[in-house]
């Protein structure tokens, strides 16, 4: 059991891996470890330290460890504990933090004082415990157990296998005198694991007691150590741990998040306080649940598809704390001693980062305003409430000059709140106008005509337009308007393949030093597939081609595009075009044809793009975004859930009793999902849900008073509906209907 985490040489007893990190190297007694947890990627790993073993070098029982969990009784203890057996020349194992630092000074001292003779280990007389039970033993008891109701021989083989970790070892490993130092196999019998721990959820309380894999709180004493455990091993055991996390089965791994999730939400808010060990003694428990966490989070991050969604890591009870602090403290102290939630931005929602990002976004809104107060003041000028926004004034005629101009002008400014003006318009922006002016903004620079990218039908997206040009102030712009999007907590229409928001990130921050790329990162046939899947499918037929490809493809390290009409070609290395693709460099081949497109062919218009997104963005709150939660701040949730929008819909002049609701209903949850979004589009001018769901539209449906022979009427600027007091459910469906597929933008076509 315990060779799941480390590389011992092959000489090595299975009594030795039981060793404690101080045994290993020399100076102090073994220390029994905590039982493991019940799954396939961690049974086969005893997790580096526990409590301490009786006298006369014998291995405590389970029962005698769950006595001895409280500090003092195992500081009393260790100080009258004779010297122990020690085995030498275990390496890669590091300590964990010390139960009492005295108490470890003395037992060194002990350790010292003791003869050679009694220090020296006498492994050849080690006896290996027999094997228990073989997993149709087990299967076969459980099986009389059903039909008798006597539980003694399971009952007995738990308080067996639990007894010791060389039992452990015993009971589930493969061999248990072989050791595993391949991450392609742990080395454990997972089938009989899970058989035992599917058994033990279903026995009687007596029978789980003698397990900590119960779900009593008084067992999260015990489970907290086996996570500090497996939190302090070295990295090299770490390495080890992950690549045998991602061979459980999704439902195997989804128990172990699950239960490590729960773990912390429990520490945090306890149904029963009093059951839990004071907070300011157990500190460290959900810090190594955290740890534990992140390698559970890396092993599922290396298996393609991922084993479970991203999401199932959220932990939604940490919407609830006090989320700038964590914040704080990671700013100001980063990954040391402190610890903060922002260490492990996997566990933190989507919703709760975007909490982050907007209070970090209105203090940088308020010490800009702040200062430019400040200035105006000791320059002895009146001030001015439009001193405090970004304020831009643009025509209609000419939107993308004019935006360009103010946002160039206007620099400094970047971090106030937005308002917008359209020149020769009466008007308040009350949040209207600026939704207007991101629309009709995005429209025309994403227009094909426009040139700047490129739409591409397969995959719905649009991607950046490699041609060359003198000025890419433009592809800038348009990285400013997704930061002051993602600034002003406003959802916009564009869409850009994933592998956009992961260039977006490369790196979060902005280097401090220039010459440094940016928005380069690793890119796969997958990413290409996004955006091209034609072109990514013949690729993937190369590389799995099984004839001579050289002869049957007759292709060279070149890459032909056309730019305004003339065919330019590329080489992918140095002399490419002299250079065949063959079956041994076709992987190399198509790395580098995948890298240019999504890379250094469009450097210049995405590094303009970066900059602009990031001039307004800069926050350390970045670093804490996937992607995929980068795009969803710009363009919200594309999954639409209509029955929340019912459930958090407010009325003005209706009830939600009242006849004309009713037929409203039961005609929106009947529509398809294209009408859907259409009426999404209509009301509030995106087809997407912003990141805290249906609710946080503040969706409003309004009674008009007009005749029933009229349209429904929509306020984007307040996400309102307009609806006259149709009498009858196919009227107002096909008034509907014709309403939200005729309309563009803030009028009729």
């Amino acid at each position: 059991m315990s060779e799941a985490g480390r590389v011992p040489s092959p000489a090595t007893p299975v009594v030795v891996a039981a060793a404690a990190p101080e045994e290993r190297k020399g100076k102090e007694p073994e220390r029994e470890k905590l039982p493991p947890i019940v799954s396939a990627g961690a049974v086969g790993r005893d997790g580096g330290r526990g409590l301490d073993r009786g006298a006369k070098g014998q291995i405590s029982t389970f029962s005698s460890f769950i006595s001895a969990v409280s500090p003092k009784k195992e500081a009393a203890e260790n100080r009258s504990s004779p010297a122990h057996l020690i085995f030498p020349n275990i390496k890669n194992v590091r300590d964990q933090p010390p139960v009492s630092l005295d108490v470890r000074q003395k037992q060194r001292i002990s350790m010292d004082a003791s003869s050679s003779e009694v220090k020296a280990p006498v492994l050849p007389e080690c006896i290996l415990p027999i094997q228990p039970k073989t997993m149709k033993d087990f299967q076969e008891d459980v099986e009389k157990v059903k039909s008798s109701g006597d539980w003694k021989a399971v009952h007995d083989f738990y308080l067996t296998t639990f007894d010791s970790f060389p039992e452990l070892n015993a009971a589930f490993k493969k061999d248990a005198t072989a050791s595993f130092n391949t991450i392609e196999d742990s080395g454990i019998n997972a089938k009989f694991v899970n058989a035992v721990y599917d058994t033990l959820i279903n026995t009687p309380q007596d029978i789980q007691k003698t397990n900590p894999q119960f779900n009593n709180t008084s067992t999260y004493v015990i489970y907290a150590h086996l996570l500090r455990q497996i939190a302090t091993l070295v990295e090299a055991d770490h390495h080890f741990l992950v690549h045998w996390f991602k061979k459980l089965s999704q439902k195997r791994f989804k128990q172990l998040v699950e239960r490590l999730l729960q773990f912390i939400s429990l520490r945090l808010f306890p149904a029963k306080p009093e059951e839990f060990p004071p907070i300011t003694k157990c500190s460290w428990w959900i810090p190594s649940a955290a740890k534990v966490l992140a390698l559970l989070n890396t092993a599922n991050n290396l298996v393609h598809p991922p084993l479970i969604p991203y999401t199932d890591f959220y932990n939604s009870t940490l919407d609830h704390i006090d989320l700038m602090e964590e914040y704080h403290t990671w700013q100001n102290f980063g990954n040391s001693h402190r610890f903060s939630f922002c260490q492990y931005p996997f566990v933190i929602s989507i919703a709760a980062k975007k909490i982050i990002i907007q209070r970090d976004s209105e203090q940088q809104m308020i010490n800009i305003a702040r200062q430019s107060l400040v200035d105006k003041v000791s320059r002895r000028q009146r001030p001015d409430m439009n001193m405090l926004f970004l304020n831009m004034k643009v025509r209609r005629t000419h939107l993308v000059s004019d935006s360009l101009d103010e946002l160039t002008r206007k620099r400094a400014d970047l971090k106030k709140k937005l308002k917008v003006t359209f020149v020769g318009e009466a008007g308040l922006d009350m949040g209207g106008l600026t939704k207007e002016w991101f629309l009709l903004l995005i429209r025309q620079i994403f227009h094909p005509d426009y040139g700047m990218f490129t739409y591409h039908k397969d995959s719905h997206c649009h991607w950046f337009s490699s041609f060359k040009c003198d000025n890419y102030s433009e592809f800038r712009l348009v990285g400013i308007l997704m930061g002051l999007a993602v600034y002003n907590s406003i959802t916009l229409d564009i869409r850009f393949p994933p592998c956009c928001y992961k260039k977006l990130l490369s790196p979060p921050i902005i280097p401090s030093d220039q010459n440094i790329p940016v928005g380069i990162c690793s890119v796969t046939v997958d990413d290409l597939c996004q955006i091209m899947p034609e072109l990514a499918h013949g690729l993937s037929e190369l590389l799995s081609h099984e004839g001579n490809v050289e002869e049957d493809f007759y292709s060279t390290f070149q890459v032909f595009q056309e730019e305004f009409g003339i065919i330019k070609s590329y080489n992918l290395k140095p002399g490419g075009d002299k250079i065949s693709v063959t079956n041994q460099n076709r992987k190399e081949y198509v790395q580098l044809y995948t890298d240019f497109l999504l890379n250094k062919s469009i450097y210049k218009q995405f590094a303009a793009f970066y900059y602009g997104f990031h001039s307004v963005c800069a926050s350390n709150a970045l670093m804490l975004l996937r992607p995929e939660e980068v795009e969803i701040l710009v363009c919200g949730s594309p999954d639409l859930d209509m029955y929340a929008l019912q459930r958090s819909t407010q009325y003005d002049g209706y009830a939600k009793t009242d006849l004309t609701i009713k037929y409203f209903w039961d005609v929106v949850l009947g529509f398809p999902l294209d009408l859907q979004k259409k009426l999404l589009h209509f009301t509030t001018g995106s087809d997407r849900v912003p990141v805290g769901g249906m609710a946080d539209l503040n969706f409003k449906i309004s009674k008009n008073e007009t005749s029933t022979n009229w349209l429904p009427v929509a306020h984007t600027c307040f996400n309102q509906l307009c609806l006259p007091p149709y009498k009858s459910k196919k009227d107002l469906k096909q008034k509907l209907i014709i309403g939200i597929s005729n309309s563009e933008g803030f009028g009729l076509e």
